[in-house]
C-alpha cells in the first residue's frame, strides 16, 4: 500500500479549566477566531472550543477542551511541550511584542530557531505557546485571517507553526516519525539547556514552519503529568477519508495500537501514541465547520454532531453558559 506523505499539522488540542478566560485570552489577545463551540465528544459535559483562521482551514486549528477541576500542569517528558502560531514576518514580533507588554502576558524576548526569529509566551494557565515568523518561510501555505479580528491583519496569526516533542528518548519517537509516518531529518539546532543533546528538527510534505516537528530529549525531568495549561495531543492532515482508511490498515498491519476510523463530524480521525507515549492523530482535510453554522456566525451557537442532537437538552443542561456573540 502506497501511502501519501503526512500534509502537516491539523491541529493541536491543549487543555483549560476555564473556558470563559480561555474565550477571552484567545479571541481578544490573540485574535483568533472561534470557527466552533462544541462538546468534546467523550465526554459530553464539557466544551470543545475551536479557534483558527477566518473559517478553520486545516492547519490553523487551536482547540481546547475545557477540564474544570484540572490541576495544574507538572511540566516533563513525554510531552507535547511548545506548540507554535504562524505570523506573517519579523515585524509582526515586534507588534506581538507591543501587544504582549500592553497586556500583561508573560513573554519573552525574541530569538532565533532554525533560521526564524520567534517569540515565545505563556497563557493565563501557563500554556506554553511561540509565535514564528513566515517571513522567510517556503513550504505549506498558511490560512487566511479573520478581518474581524482585533489584531492588524498583517499581523495576524494564520496557522499553527512546528509542534515540540520533549521526550526521554528521543531516537523511538524519531523511528516513528521518519520510518512510520515518513518525515524527513531536516537538520537540528542547540538545545535551549545546557548538557542536553540538540534538538532535531523533522518535515512532512511541502516542509516549511506547517509541516515541522521539533523533538528535544531531556534526561534531567520527570514525566509530564497533565493538566490545565498542558497539550492533549496533535493532528497530522491526511487529504481524505480513503487515505484515512488506508493509515488505518497500514497500523493495524504493524499490528500498532490505534483507535481505527473515527468519525468527528467536522473531520475523520485516526488515534495512536507514538513511542513515549505522546497521543497522536490524524485527521482528514475535511469536511469542515460550515456544515451546521454559516461562515458569518461560525462559533456563535453551541453545535453538536448530528449523532448527538437528540440529547442537545441534557447536554446543555449541564455546560456553564459561555456567551460567544459579538
Amino acid at each position: 500500500m502506497q501511502l501519501k506523505p503526512l500534509k502537516g499539522q491539523h491541529h493541536v488540542s491543549a487543555i483549560t479549566a476555564d473556558a470563559k478566560r480561555n474565550y477571552e485570552f484567545y479571541t481578544k489577545i490573540l485574535g483568533m477566531r472561534l470557527v466552533k463551540k462544541s462538546i468534546n465528544q467523550d465526554d459530553t459535559s464539557v466544551y470543545h472550543l475551536f479557534y483558527a483562521d477566518e473559517r478553520g482551514n486545516p492547519g490553523t486549528d487551536l482547540t481546547f477542551f475545557e477540564l474544570p477541576y484540572a490541576g495544574q500542569t507538572h511540566y516533563g517528558t513525554n510531552s507535547i511541550s511548545t506548540m507554535s502560531l504562524r505570523v506573517p514576518s519579523d515585524d509582526s514580533l515586534d507588534y506581538w511584542k507591543q501587544r504582549f507588554k500592553e497586556n500583561n502576558i508573560d513573554h519573552d524576548d525574541i530569538s532565533q530557531h532554525t533560521g526564524r526569529k520567534t517569540l515565545a509566551f505563556r497563557d493565563f494557565e501557563g500554556q506554553r505557546l511561540m509565535l514564528v515568523s513566515d517571513e522567510h518561510n517556503v513550504g505549506v501555505a498558511g490560512g487566511t485571517p479573520w478581518d474581524k479580528s482585533p489584531v492588524l491583519t498583517e499581523h495576524a496569526i494564520y496557522g499553527l507553526g512546528p509542534v515540540m516533542l520533549t521526550v526521554a528518548k528521543a531516537e523511538a519517537s524519531a523511528q516513528v516519525l521518519t520510518q512510520l509516518l515518513g518525515y524527513r531529518e531536516k537538520g537540528s539546532y542547540p538545545a535551549m539547556v545546557e548538557g542536553q543533546p540538540d534538538i532535531k528538527v523533522f518535515e512532512t510534505g511541502e516542509g516549511g514552519t506547517g509541516a515541522e516537528v521539533y523533538l528535544e530529549e531531556r534526561s534531567d525531568l520527570p514525566v509530564e503529568r497533565q493538566g490545565r495549561g498542558s497539550v492533549h495531543h496533535v493532528a497530522f492532515r491526511v487529504e481524505n477519508e480513503e487515505e484515512l482508511r488506508n493509515w488505518a490498515s497500514h497500523l493495524k498491519q504493524l499490528r500498532i495500537p490505534n483507535s481505527g476510523f473515527v468519525e468527528r463530524y467536522y473531520f475523520k480521525s485516526l488515534y495512536f501514541r507514538e513511542a513515549n507515549g505522546i497521543l497522536f492523530e490524524l485527521a482528514t482535510d475535511g469536511p469542515g465547520f460550515e456544515g451546521d453554522e454559516s461562515f458569518e456566525h461560525l462559533g456563535e451557537r453551541l453545535s453538536l454532531p448530528p449523532y448527538f442532537e437528540n440529547q442537545r437538552e441534557e447536554i446543555e443542561s449541564k455546560l456553564k453558559p459561555l456567551d460567544t456573540k459579538e
